[in-house]
């Protein structure tokens, strides 16, 4: 590194904390937001077609978000890794890093263009024996997952262009993809009378608009410059890669589990249950989403920090995040407890769904705000090496706790009982989240020192 490049710092060691945090988090928060009404408006669509449609596409979110676990936990533990090795100004070890996890994210979707053609329709019916149901929800997800190639390379070099700091251009490329969903949606659905194929069609050329967006970017991003021989991937760098971003894929999968297990347990009441189920998941990632945006702004602030031995840094981004993320999880459940019905209103509810909805939308909503501490505290674990520990948290929210007080509280109490379910293993994530953190400050962060160069 030239003499220059040493004076120039990164603005992520440098920067005012909650400047730092808006400049970093906030373009990744209204591309979440954007996401978030790409899903709702999705779905709207999709519920117009007829109820059928809805169920179809909750019955394919399991194996979508499978894909999506992939494509972010190999794109978390790149940028994390990318991100301390930037702190620790070393340069080439980051270029390095950004050609593995694009390889990697090539390699992620041919795996999962076979699966698309071998095990979706007997995945499916493991669910249902409706002609109909099982044809849509087949179709849906053979195509987002044959043509996931978009998809997990724009993840990729989303988190690429993050883990540098760029932020904004991440934001521009997932709002293009997303914005060019949501005018082809209808286009695909109605006009063109594909109905829920139109659906999954519009999402692909979506996911294709914003890949060429974040790769120009990627191209010409000012810190890394990536050429042919950064693609061959390296054993080690493959391995520290994966020590954070497998945690994170063990994650975000066991999402997969909770919804299959979920839809199992709420489709012995209906198939309403499951598109109201399926419809909270819609209108909660209208507040989770930016909440998830604020922390993929926080993990590369926090890994070039502790990359950098800056602890004083590190521990405030944790603290002014976690705020944060409380005071828009405080609104969100404020929201769902005073107009669930207008909510609901836009998925065309028919009557049955408006029964079930309104009291799921109120009860689940009140485990916002722990899961927001949560979601604060485990940035800390991914920015420093540590995901494991985001892995032990959602196995014991929802594997441990979440799926078997689910199935025994709808034995016990009914369908109100599965909602009631959430807040309690939300409760016990919160709790293993501390823990968790009380080891990582000990461990981790507190032997950094105070090395410290903080511009207010």
């Amino acid at each position: 590194m030239s003499e220059k490049e040493e004076k120039k710092e990164n603005i992520m060691g440098t920067l005012g904390i909650t400047r730092l945090i808006m400049k970093m988090s906030l373009p990744l928060m209204i591309s979440m937001l954007i996401q978030a009404l790409y899903n709702i408006v999705d779905s709207m669509f999709v519920a117009r077609v007829s109820e059928t449609a809805l169920t179809a596409v909750s019955l394919a979110f399991p194996l979508q978000n499978l894909l999506i676990a992939f494509g972010v936990g190999t794109g978390v533990g790149m940028a994390s890794y990318l991100s301390r090795k930037l702190g620790e100004k070393d340069t080439e070890t980051a270029t390095k890093a950004a050609g593995n996890g694009i390889t990697l994210a090539v390699i992620t979707w041919i795996l999962f263009a076979i699966l698309g053609l071998t095990i979706v329709k007997p995945f499916m019916a493991l669910f249902t024996d409706d002609a109909e149901l099982l044809g849509l929800s087949t179709s849906y997800s053979e195509i987002v997952m044959i043509f996931s190639f978009f998809m997990l390379l724009s993840m990729m070099n989303e988190r690429i262009l993050q883990g540098t700091g760029d932020s904004f251009s991440s934001m521009l490329s997932q709002m293009t993809g997303a914005i060019t969903n949501i005018i082809l949606d209808p286009v695909f659905i109605f006009v063109f009378k594909m109905g829920v194929n139109g659906a999954a069609i519009a999402t692909v050329i979506g996911q294709a608009v914003g890949c060429a967006v974040s790769l120009y970017f990627v191209i010409r991003n000012k810190y890394i410059k990536i050429k042919p021989q950064h693609l061959k991937l390296e054993k080690r760098m493959v391995a520290s890669i994966y020590s954070v971003g497998a945690p994170t894929i063990i994650t975000n999968s066991i999402g997969t589990v909770m919804t299959g297990a979920m839809n199992a347990i709420l489709i012995g009441f209906s198939t309403t249950a499951v598109s109201v189920f399926s419809v909270y998941f819609k209108l909660q990632s209208f507040v989770f989403m930016p909440i998830f945006g604020l922390s993929s702004g926080m993990v590369p602030i926090i890994a070039y920090n502790y990359g950098a031995r800056k602890k004083k840094r590190v521990m405030s981004t944790i603290y002014i995040g976690t705020i944060i993320a409380i005071g828009i999880m405080v609104v969100g459940t404020i929201v769902f407890n005073l107009f669930p019905e207008a909510l609901l209103s836009l998925f065309s509810a028919t009557e049955e769904m408006y029964r079930l909805g309104v009291p799921a939308l109120r009860i689940i909503s009140l485990c916002f705000v722990s899961a927001a501490i949560s979601i604060g505290l485990g940035s800390s674990f991914q920015a420093t090496g540590y995901g494991i520990g985001t892995m032990i948290v959602s196995i014991s929210r929802q594997l441990l706790v979440l799926i078997p007080t689910a199935y025994i509280m709808a034995k016990l109490v009914g369908i109100n009982g599965v909602w009631f379910s959430f807040i309690i293993a939300e409760a016990v994530g919160l709790a293993v989240s501390l823990i968790l953190f009380i080891k990582v400050y000990k461990t981790r962060i507190k032997p950094i020192g105070e090395k410290e160069v903080i511009s207010e």
